[in-house]
């Protein structure tokens, strides 16, 4: 047999014949693209291509060949496929003829068949993945690729054969009417009447029928995604099963359900095929079945579980499902303890999730007949303490009765569980009697809409039920019930939701443990509460987040066997107490105060630093906990910035120390590490920040330990800079066209809006300027005398070239304004904030540009504020907060700050989501939630209306963003509040028709003294502002 090196069939349509494309023996024609630090190899095995991959963290192993191909109306790629290694990413990737659209198909955390298989992708399983063009689906195609992306990582081998592009019919459109058949029928139940949308006509079988059956004929193939089978009268069959055939002849079984719901069973079939289908009955409770309806389902209704339970959701009575499964926005926050890799969620509606990709608890409540749901009552959010991490949701239905849901992250990191609180109290004047259901659901709080990183929606539970005081799911104790429940049921999906089914009739399903192949099983406690006037009972659960053993558990001090409920109470009000205890001194080792005019700003900063230390597992800062669970040196070095302002260097060596063994050979700091290791995408904004914060720890601790330890990794970082600017340092960049290339980074997608197409962003530039004056700094302090003298050259060459190429870009594009790349002279106020702080780049910018930039975005803030329509916005733009105290712009600073905290999400929680709507109403994906790299940036925004670092000036300038409103009823006090010259203690208050500052010791003067520029007169100090050169001072303005 003549080898061959993986025969492609590429259609050439000419009618329905499929034409090959030969000469591909040659397994050049396929070229090995993997990025930065994975291994990868191309081979022949037997006529197949093999791909072989070694990841050592993230990325990707590419094998492309170009093609030349248009394709058919319809059509499907079909190829055989084998693999073994870790479960990781397959991608098929279209690539236009400029390179820089793609179409794609991911078929994620996919488990290698040892066997070969035969795989298909059809053209609506093809999306648009990135370039500027925006169209749906492809049209002429220039190459393809296969792309073993990063999911577990490692290594393995995969095998690729009989690559082709078949045509497909195109489907009819409408599709034909399809035609109802039965094995009997009752007198006057034919088989059609389950097409006519009549409720009061159904089939029947004949009384005589012993294995009564359904059939249907859709009159030609067609894909569907499921069934729904409405019952007239409550006569569902006692179990159906499914079967389809392509010819009537030919059955294949694909499914079998019991124990029916007595209104509609939904079938769950995604991604079927056939012109058959036949629905196998049983007789249920009360006799023959009766079918009233037979739906036949788009695709869409199941492409995922999420979209299948979407559906179901959207069927039945509001608050019976969670709001994500209703279209509707779902708010939740964190609970955790600090450096714990593992936090659950707590929905705004008082659902706790046990984890990520995990089922929730959720509370009911049975009260005058009816089934109270997050949907029935008016809530709040707040913070114990106002702003500890500890969350809490409250439902206030009426002036009756209240339900408080309070999470506490307990026990140490690595081995900790969520302690949930559950209070009814009877604020009315007659006795209650309630029963409370807590259901653990099939249902993610993180909702079907969140998709990054981990998807939202759907949590598989296989088998649950009650063990002792334990709920087990699939086997393992999950949920603790410390309170002893009064009654326990379960149920498996295909019988019904149980909250639809059993618990708004207030009651509990008749089985205690529920087996469930579709991996939505689900189960309720039971507590009957009996509540006089002004009475309360208290509810505790336990919910392990290292479910394997017991350990957490014991951590916590929860002990598994025989505890009565009142030591259980005690070990709860004794791990409540210690949690507040623990965020308290984390909390108040910096010391700021206020009137009530400055409380939600001071209570929203400290609410950050909490959500900061959750979010943050182990030594890695994460932005996130779900969406966002890596560790970004952008994010990390900003948000360690904060924490070096808020008393925790330890957490920022902490983290640096694990980071900068991840450095790559070349010097480049990597963009992102997460469990996997370091992603290789190129992201030039990195190198610049990790010199930044390495710099910034050293200033505000006074230890050189750390930067001599890392001075080399700083070298090899300003090496692997010039290596890059040398890219842009050629003749071909000193042309009048490419001038404001010259000199500068090249292309990144460090900025997300080019992440279509890579562009010169001016965000990397201005961070790794920073980098450079700090690697000067460095060497200095470490006596690296040589050293400085040669990074200074460097320094000053790329400061230059920087202030040219923005000058350049602003020519070029005719603009006044500072753009965020050289490529396209776009405004982007949010990303410029860098050119201010940290990068105090504003003396090589072209005059006026800063100025014009802000007031510009000031434009657009106040028309969005005052009623201009607007969809969505990144709170990264609280970044502007510090810049306009450090333009001068007091007013503007209050103002900003006044509609940034109108934006908390919720404001109860005082946090941020990445991404903000307009419409209240409308889910969306919104990145994750707190999002502490948004919250690091208030954080360092607020500080720096107490105090901030003028680099030029070398001083620090007090109260330059306080408003006239806090220095009333005792005014503000600064207390321990570290800064790169020690730690910095005043008050400023009004007394009488002056305003009194008094500045206490424990801070070294800077060079340029203590500039002092309270809110007095009309919010400016006329003339110079006041300046401190000796401590202890006591300043009157009057």
């Amino acid at each position: 047999m003549r080898k061959r090196w993986l025969l492609v069939i590429l259609v050439l349509l000419t009618g329905c014949r499929a034409q090959p494309v030969r000469h591909l023996e040659d397994p050049a024609a396929w070229t090995p693209l993997p990025a930065d630090g994975v291994g990868m190899r191309l081979s022949d095995d037997g006529g197949a291509l093999r791909l072989d991959f070694q990841f050592t963290g993230g990325g990707y192993a590419i094998a492309r060949r170009e093609v030349d191909l248009d394709f058919p109306e319809n059509y499907a790629i079909r190829f055989r496929l084998k693999g073994e290694g870790p479960a990781n990413h397959l991608e098929l990737k279209l690539v236009d003829a400029g390179g820089e659209n793609v179409w794609w198909h991911v078929r994620r955390d996919l488990q290698w068949p040892a066997r070969w298989e035969t795989v298909e992708t059809k053209k609506r399983h093809i999306s648009f993945a990135w370039g500027p063009d925006f169209a749906e689906k492809p049209g002429h195609v220039a190459a393809l690729e296969f792309a073993v992306t990063a999911s577990q990582g490692g290594s393995g081998s995969v095998w690729i054969d009989d690559l082709e592009v078949v045509p497909l019919p195109v489907p009819s459109d409408p599709p034909p009417v399809p035609v109802a058949q039965a094995t009997s029928a009752a007198a006057g139940h034919a088989p059609e009447n389950i097409l006519d949308d009549d409720d009061a006509t159904w089939w029947a079988p004949a009384d005589d029928d012993p294995d009564p059956a359904l059939l249907l004929d859709l009159r030609e193939a067609r894909a569907y995604g499921g069934l729904s089978v409405e019952w007239a009268d409550g006569r569902a069959a006692g179990a159906v099963e499914l079967a389809v055939s392509d010819d009537g002849k030919q059955w294949r079984s694909l499914t079998r359900l019991e124990d029916l719901s007595g209104e509609q069973t939904p079938i769950y079939q995604p991604e079927t095929e056939s012109r058959w289908i036949r629905l196998n009955l049983t007789a249920g409770p009360g006799g023959a079945p009766r079918v009233a309806g037979l739906r036949v389902r788009s695709l869409a209704w199941s492409a995922t579980r999420e979209a299948f339970l979407t559906h179901l959701a959207n069927e039945a009575r509001p608050g019976l499902y969670p709001p994500g499964f209703r279209g509707r926005p779902t708010h939740w926050t964190v609970v955790g303890v600090d450096r714990d890799p593992r936090e659950g969620l707590l929905g705004a509606g008082g659902a706790v999730e046990a984890g990520p990709g995990q089922f929730s608890v959720e509370p009911f409540v049975w009260r005058a007949g009816r089934l109270v749901t997050w949907a029935d009552t008016p809530r709040a959010t707040s913070l114990v303490d106002d702003d500890l991490p500890l969350p809490r949701v409250s439902w206030q239905p009426d002036d009756s009765w209240r339900l408080h849901v309070t999470a506490l992250g307990v026990g140490p990191a690595g081995a900790s569980s969520q302690l949930v609180r559950y209070r009814l109290q009877n604020t009315g004047a007659t006795t209650d009697t309630l029963r409370f259901f807590l259901a653990v659901r099939p249902f993610q709080v993180n909702p079907p809409v969140q998709f990054l990183n981990i998807r939202g929606g759907h949590a598989p539970i296989g088998e649950i039920g009650l063990h002792g005081r334990d709920i087990l799911v699939d086997g393992v104790p999950r949920v603790r019930l410390l309170t002893p429940p009064d009654g326990f049921g379960a149920r498996a999906f295909a019988g019904g939701d149980i909250v639809v089914r059993d618990l708004a009739r207030g009651v509990l399903p008749a089985t205690a443990r529920a087996d469930d192949s579709f991996q939505a099983a689900s189960a309720a406690a039971l507590y009957r509460v009996i509540l006089p006037p002004g009475g309360r009972k208290d509810l505790d659960v336990l919910i392990p987040l290292y479910p394997a053993d017991d350990s957490s558990a014991l951590a916590a001090g929860f002990a598994p066997g025989t505890a009565e409920a009142a030591e259980l109470a005690e070990a709860a009000e004794a791990a409540e107490a210690a949690a507040m205890a623990g965020w308290r001194e984390k909390r108040d080792r910096v010391g700021l105060r206020g009137p009530a005019a400055a409380r939600e700003t001071l209570a929203s900063l400290r609410a950050q630093l909490g959500y900061i230390l959750v979010n943050r597992a182990g030594p890695r800062i994460q932005p996130g906990a779900r969406s966002y669970a890596r560790s970004w040196i952008r994010d990390g070095a900003l948000t360690g910035v904060g924490l070096l302002r808020l008393g925790h260097p330890e957490a920022v060596r902490d983290f640096l120390t694990w980071y900068a063994p991840h450095q790559y050979e070349n010097g480049k700091i990597p963009c992102v590490v997460d469990s996997r290791g370091a992603d290789p995408v190129p992201e030039h904004d990195s190198t610049g920040e990790f010199i930044h914060l390495l710099t910034e720890y050293t200033r505000y601790t006074g230890r050189k330990d750390l930067a001599r330890a890392m001075w080399p990794r700083v070298q090899q970082g300003i090496a692997y800079l010039e290596s890059l600017l040398d890219q842009r340092r050629t003749p071909a960049y000193q042309t009048r066209e490419q001038r404001p290339f010259y000199g500068i980074l090249p292309p990144s997608i460090s900025h997300e809006g080019y992440a279509a197409k890579p562009m010169h962003s001016y965000w990397d530039d201005f961070l790794a300027l920073r980098g450079y004056k700090d690697a000067v700094y460095l060497a200095d302090l470490l006596g690296e005398s040589a050293a400085r003298q040669d990074l200074q050259q460097k320094r000053d060459r790329f400061a230059r070239d920087l202030g040219a190429s923005v000058a350049a870009a602003m020519q070029k594009h005719g603009i006044d304004y500072v753009p965020g790349c050289a490529d396209l002279g776009d405004f982007d106020a949010t990303s410029t904030t860098v050119a201010l702080d940290p990068a105090a780049a504003q003396d090589l910018l072209p005059a006026g540009a800063l100025d014009a930039t802000f007031d510009r975005y000031w434009d657009f803030f106040t028309g969005r504020r005052d009623g201009e329509p607007w969809e969505a916005f990144t709170p990264y733009e609280v970044r502007t907060i510090g810049t306009f105290v450090r333009l001068g712009r007091r007013d503007r600073a209050q103002q900003a700050l006044a509609f940034f905290l109108d934006h908390r999400t919720p404001a109860g929680w005082r946090q941020w989501a990445e991404v903000v709507a307009s419409d209240p109403e409308k889910a969306r994906f919104i990145g994750d939630m707190p999002h502490t790299w948004v919250g690091s940036d208030f954080i360092r925004g607020v500080l720096d209306m107490f105090a901030y670092e003028d680099r030029a000036a070398q001083a620090l300038v007090l109260a330059a963003g306080l408003p006239a409103s806090w220095l009333d009823d005792g005014g503000v006090t600064v207390e321990n509040l570290p800064t790169p010259f020690g730690k910095l203690n005043y008050s400023l208050r009004r007394e009488g028709a002056g305003v009194v500052m008094e500045i206490g010791q424990g801070l070294t003067i800077p060079a340029g003294g203590l500039i002092l520029d309270p809110p007095v007169g009309d919010g400016r100090i006329p003339g110079d502002k006041v300046r401190v050169t000796e401590l202890p001072a006591r300043v009157i303005f009057p």
